[in-house]
């Protein structure tokens, strides 16, 4: 432990100190724990072919001819073996698609009061112990939303390090251009470090990471403004002098100030400008489909899931990949969408100066790392591009030269359909499992939460569940460019030669009006998924806007005005019971609502109302009983 330790600390002051002269070495650092740094449940066989969503098995495979799996590896099946897993697992972890570009040139997410100096010697004070909320030293002053962060004050990053190890889990660190850079992959938000043990929890959410603050501590957080209550652009511009760009002071102060009042363990995945985050959901996937909160993800490879895997890097972790979209989106000019994003760039290099006579697409043009793909990250155009699809929600694939297109993304989604939610502490009897399950029936949970996964796979109207509706309206304006979905072949490299045959991609097995109610189209107020259970205790805090959150006190630590915004963690088994208990959950909402900042994001925590409690004819036994068995639930 102790060489290992020294090893970290020295790479670290290595990159640092910059020395490894100039710009011919590239060293990257992206921490993929080992069997050992590790905890989690059986792993669960997922077949060796998904075509477009079925599963074909190894029995399967076998009864076919060599020739028939090439052609339908033409025709978009993969093809699911150790070597696919593996690109998976290790993506998961390791894969930015070249986000520190946008994340450290141009937002400027360790460029501010927030370090990697400052972040790598907070670890380093563990002394291995691991962490499931790293606490970093500011290096100067912050106002956000009109309150003062001090230098030398401590942050709740909600960064995770796991025991043993001294780097933070789903942030690679690089150095390119004579700079330190750090980017974001999957693990930042969908692995956690176990509280107990401090190993790695493969596929659970991190619940408490403070996603909001660490956008808000950017020097440029305004790159991010499509993920604010930032509509009306104009409300920004001050100074005809700059171009009709919106002053880039007043912009970055009122995004601050959203960004500032997340929750923790939320993030906002759609550019709609408004501020709706969504709890951070966890990575226990098998037969959760549709996916994503409002079900936007349902077709392509394995029923949808790639399609949600893509969303994280063709979309939020780069902006500047809208640009051809901002018009029809947000109603803003291609140029004025630009210049607003790289006026305040961290890096020199990709700041846009509006006072020279040139347009910020032209700009943008002579510095872009990607040339051939909107924004910084890297990125494919499919067929139906500048369109949106339901394969591509988000108008592009990210994908790195040298794979095949959707390769990481179909790899991902092959190795997280392998997890399984680890065993739990909680004490549950055979007896008090039977009672569970039996009031699971005579409540009727299983009307919708039904099969092996415990979903019926369905998109309940928003007025229907009646849970906060603003984030089930976020894709409506996908509608102006939605187009029928096509891709390329799976065994197409990247980058995409010209002349590239493209495959329709076959949706006849998916309900049009689920499709229309998940992306809110036509006279639909969107709705939202039906969620599997598996996995319940690593989910807390509940419902798509997290709202449902109780601590260990359940007479004080209530709503997530009580837990969160207090740094104290939801307690999965109370979380539940006020999901289901009336009187529970009236103090929950309750709470909430006296928040102006959760009112501001859209967090309260309603709907959902099906009760098991001593008005709808429950016992405190029966109660009991049912969320212990729901913290079971796992795959068969």
């Amino acid at each position: 432990m102790r060489t290992r330790k020294w090893i970290m600390i020295s790479i670290a002051v290595l990159l640092i100190l910059g020395g490894l002269a100039a710009y011919t070495l590239k060293p990257e650092y992206a921490y993929i724990p080992s069997e050992n740094k590790v905890v989690r449940g059986e792993t669960n066989d997922i077949g060796a072919l998904d075509i477009w969503g079925k599963t074909v098995t190894k029995e399967g495979m076998v009864r076919g001819k060599s020739s028939a799996l090439i052609r339908s590896v033409k025709n978009g099946a993969i093809p699911i073996d150790a070597a696919l897993l593996q690109v998976g697992r290790k993506a998961f972890y390791q894969e930015t698609f070249g986000n520190e570009v946008f994340l450290t040139d141009i937002l400027g997410i360790v460029n501010g009061p927030l370090t990697i100096p400052a972040i790598m010697k907070a670890i380093v004070k563990l002394k291995g112990k691991g962490t499931t909320n790293l606490q970093v030293e500011l290096t100067r002053d912050a106002i956000i939303g009109g309150k003062i962060y001090r230098k030398g004050s401590k942050i709740d990053t909600g960064i995770d390090v796991a025991a043993g190890t001294y780097a933070p889990i789903g942030m690679p660190v690089s150095f390119s251009e004579g700079r330190l850079k750090v980017g974001i992959s999957c693990a930042a938000c969908h692995a956690t470090v176990d509280p107990v043990t401090k190993k790695v929890v493969e596929g659970a959410p991190n619940s408490d990471l403070n996603t909001g603050m660490l956008l808000a501590l950017a020097t440029n957080s305004a790159a991010y403004f499509t993920h604010a209550d930032t509509a009306v652009l104009q409300n920004y511009i001050k100074n005809t002098n700059r171009s009709s760009l919106p002053d880039p002071a007043a912009l970055e102060a009122a995004v601050d100030d959203t960004f500032a009042k997340w929750p923790r363990g939320s993030f906002d995945s759609t550019t709609d400008l408004k501020a709706n985050p969504t709890s951070i959901p966890d990575s226990f996937t098998l037969g959760d489909h549709p996916y994503g909160w409002s079900g936007f993800a349902a077709a392509g490879p394995f029923k949808g899931l790639s399609s949600l895997n893509n969303n994280v890097h063709a979309q939020n972790s780069d902006t500047l990949s809208q640009s051809e979209t901002s018009k029809a989106l947000f109603g803003i000019d291609k140029e004025v969408f630009i210049g607003t994003i790289l006026q305040n760039a961290a890096n020199p290099k990709y700041r846009y100066n509006p006072g020279k006579r040139e347009n910020p697409s032209a700009f943008f043009i002579n510095v872009d790392p990607t040339p051939g793909a909107p924004g910084v990250n890297e990125l494919v155009r499919p067929p139906q591009f500048p369109k949106v699809s339901v394969i591509a929600p988000d108008g592009l694939i990210a994908g790195s030269p040298g794979y095949h297109v959707n390769e990481q993304n179909n790899a991902m989604a092959a190795w997280q359909n392998t997890l399984s939610p680890p065993k739990i502490g909680l004490t549950v009897t055979a007896e008090t499992a039977r009672l569970g399950r039996s009031v699971f029936g005579r409540a009727g949970c299983i009307m919708c939460h039904a099969g092996e996964t415990f979903t019926n796979h369905r998109v309940i109207p928003a007025q229907t569940i009646g849970t906060e509706p603003t984030r089930a309206q976020a894709l409506k304006k996908t509608e102006k460019i939605f187009s029928e979905p096509t891709i390329y072949p799976p065994d197409t490299p990247v980058p995409v030669p010209p002349g590239t045959p493209s495959l329709k991609v076959p949706i006849r097995d998916i309900d049009r009006q689920q499709i229309r109610l998940a992306y809110a189209h036509g006279n639909t107020q969107g709705g939202y998924k039906v969620p599997s259970l598996i996995g319940l205790y690593w989910s807390a805090p509940y419902l798509h806007d997290g709202g449902v959150a109780v601590g260990r006190d359940s007479a004080t630590d209530l709503g997530v005005a009580g837990t969160l915004e207090k740094g104290i963690q939801p307690d999965p088994y109370n979380s539940l019971r006020a999901l289901v208990d009336r009187n529970l959950r009236k103090k929950v909402v309750s709470s909430n609502q006296s928040s102006k900042d959760l009112q501001k994001v859209h967090v309260q925590g309603i709907g959902h109302e099906y009760w098991v409690d001593k008005a709808a004819g429950f016992t405190s036994g029966e109660q009991d009983a049912l969320i212990r068995y729901l913290f079971t639930l796992t795959y068969k």
